[in-house]
């Protein structure tokens, strides 16, 4: 793209000053509509080493009240981040809905400068371009206005700047190794950019080439394009989205209703095999560490099914510096004002670690489908976009666990009503409940679609028969136990 691509001719000064006026009010205006309207805005800076990423951000934000963006610079990863799937501080840096975030510097940054260095191979390249166009479509699917600049200045240019940067001892430390390193391979980082580019430039997100020259031209080009953006943003916010076609390979999964519940275990033989099991989770988990293999173990399941103590009957087998449960409510606001991904983003595991979701992104699917919480759209949308979640997941290396925790009407009914007459037990009933008890047969039909939807051969369901409990925490530890040791012996 950079080859082809033909700088505007910039203006003379009297208009670049006239329209960079007009600019600046135009984007101060915007932002109390963006506001109002609930437009996130992901704002991405990329470009050569000293083009003026950082200097360009500076200038955009003085038109935009402080209370409503941030600023992150993604050059340097931490070590917990290095522990973590690529999309992860990425994706927990997306704004709330109403504000903007500013990147200096992101994936585009890091996926390049990893491929030219020789750290990632050309298959991994490959995939990690898959993800990054899954991510940026899943935030603009989702309402987000992603913009992605990418300011570039010719190599002779460049050596300039590095030279007059390095000359004085205030802005010496602004040149590094990478930027020297760029320069002495312009050529080579060229058909890097803009092979990128060319393959992550969509539609709903595409490349804007800046000339970064001159200071005041790069921020007209910027202000001028982003307000752009932002209109075409606000005329578009209320249509729906294309639905995509799944293209991950599923396993054929049984109703609800076709699965016995009959499956009993005594006490003395659930005693017995509890005991051996938990022994043999417990060395697993050692080696996980060892090996730091992430884990995550997802429960789903009918009110009253068992979960809780299905959960505890794994976590008792676990070092708990291991391992976190995550028991997952209604959303925070500040969790509702972002992609519905991001709190399950922000609490994956570290490689090594095992996280246990109690309730999860199906919720998605479940509840918010049949309450109302989002259109139609939305949640039929979301089976790919969750296939997608747990395919990047997989493909990090982490064993992927899903339990359905099963029971019937008739089960559930019994345990209500032990819960509302037990006095110790009644923090365990809500109105809620049986609210949700009423719609039973709506919510069977949702949980068999979600099944047959996402029961990918990466990360398929498991049914726990659950009207005996005993049976189902038994079956639970065996099955985790079997998918760990699976990927243990490959590692």
């Amino acid at each position: 793209m950079l080859r082809e691509w033909k700088a505007t001719e910039k203006p003379e000064e009297g208009e670049l000053k006239k329209r960079l006026i007009a600019a600046r009010d135009k984007l101060a205006r915007q932002q109390m509509l963006i506001k109002e309207k609930k437009v996130p805005v992901l704002v991405l800076m990329e470009g050569w080493g000293t083009a003026g990423k950082g200097s360009c951000i500076g200038e955009i934000i003085q038109n935009i009240d402080p209370r409503f963006f941030k600023v992150e610079s993604m050059e340097k990863k931490t070590e917990e981040e290095e522990r973590r799937p690529f999309l992860y501080r990425h994706f927990a840096k997306i704004p709330e809905a109403g504000k903007f975030v500013f990147l200096d510097s992101g994936w585009m940054g890091e996926t390049v400068g990893d491929y030219l260095r020789g750290e990632l191979k050309e298959s991994e390249y490959t995939k990690r371009i898959e993800s990054i166009r899954r991510f940026e479509r899943q935030l603009t699917d989702n309402g987000y206005l992603v913009m992605k600049f990418f300011l570039h200045i010719s190599e002779k240019e460049q050596k300039k700047r590095i030279k007059h940067l390095a000359e004085e001892k205030d802005t010496m430390w602004r040149v590094n190794r990478n930027d020297m390193w760029q320069n002495h391979h312009y050529e080579k980082c060229v058909d890097a950019f803009s092979s990128y580019m060319k393959d992550t430039s969509m539609p709903s997100a595409p490349w804007y080439i800046i000339d970064a020259k001159s200071k005041k031209w790069t921020e007209l080009q910027v202000l001028e394009t982003l307000t752009q953006g932002i209109d075409i943003a606000f005329n578009n916010r209320d249509m729906a989205v294309p639905l995509l076609q799944n293209v991950f390979p599923l396993e054929k999964m049984p109703l609800l209703s076709e699965i016995p519940l009959d499956k009993e275990l005594a006490d003395e033989e659930y005693q017995e095999e509890l005991k051996q099991l938990q022994t043999r989770l417990g060395e697993l988990h050692n080696r996980l560490y060892r090996k730091k293999v992430p884990v995550i173990i997802a429960y789903e399941g009918w009110d009253a099914a068992g979960k809780g103590g299905n959960i505890k009957r794994i976590t008792g087998a676990l070092d708990p510096r291991g391992y976190e449960v995550h028991p997952i409510a209604s959303p925070e606001p500040h969790e509702k004002a972002r992609h519905y991904l991001w709190r399950f983003w922000t609490r994956l595991p570290k490689t090594g670690h095992i996280a246990i979701f109690d309730r999860t992104w199906y919720g998605r699917v479940m509840v918010e489908r049949l309450e109302g919480f989002c259109s139609e759209n939305d949640w039929k949308r979301a089976y790919n976009e969750i296939n997608e979640f747990e395919k990047e997941l997989y493909d990090w290396g982490a064993v992927i666990i899903k339990f359905w925790v099963q029971i019937d009407k008739v089960t559930q009914l019994r345990r209500f009503t032990d819960r509302q007459n037990t006095p110790e037990k009644q923090w365990k009933i809500t109105d809620e409940d049986w609210r949700n008890r009423e719609k039973w047969d709506q919510y069977e039909d949702a949980v068999n679609e979600m099944i047959a939807k996402t029961s990918t051969t990466y990360a398929p369901w498991h049914v726990l028969e659950s009207v005996d409990k005993k049976y189902a925490r038994i079956k639970a530890l065996k099955i985790v136990i079997e998918e760990l040791e699976k990927v243990l012996d490959t590692h």
